[in-house]
């Protein structure tokens, strides 16, 4: 079953990435792996930017236990993309990303995919409730699945 593919204008949060040489694989293309560190960057980038997460210090830190991405148009370098970040859904300690990735200058998704962030105690990897101010700053970016 085709996805229905998405639209820039489906999401509030865009981060600029310059596609690397050793981004591209044998075929001449961006190897797939490489998307799901362009879609890690931009969430992490999120809740940095916009949910004042410290990466270095904070007591509880989000795992992601599960992740997919469809593929509909290659990209290549030397390239200035954008991917898009949304929030399909808040849990209690876990937040699933709604991402995708657009060409400069389109307005469809060249790769749209999701993952999941389950926040833990950065010690002892135990599942912690999503603080308040965190689910307050990403509610803002709550989109339609």
């Amino acid at each position: 079953m085709k996805p229905t593919i998405k639209q820039r204008q489906d999401y509030a949060f865009f981060l600029p990435i310059q596609t690397r040489w050793a981004d591209n694989d044998i075929y001449g293309h961006v190897n797939n792996v490489t998307y799901y560190s362009y879609f890690d960057t931009a969430a992490n980038s999120l809740l940095i930017q916009h949910a004042g997460f410290d990466i270095h210090h904070s007591p509880n830190i989000g795992l992601v236990v599960n992740s997919s991405c469809n593929f509909m148009q290659e990209l290549t370098y030397p390239e200035i993309i954008e991917v898009a970040v949304g929030i399909s859904k808040l849990g209690n300690s876990s937040v699933t990303y709604d991402l995708a990735i657009f060409k400069q200058g389109q307005d469809q998704a060249a790769a749209q995919g999701s993952f999941v962030h389950v926040f833990v105690e950065r010690e002892t990897k135990k599942s912690t409730p999503i603080s308040p101010e965190m689910r307050s700053a990403l509610e803002k970016f709550l989109v339609q699945a």
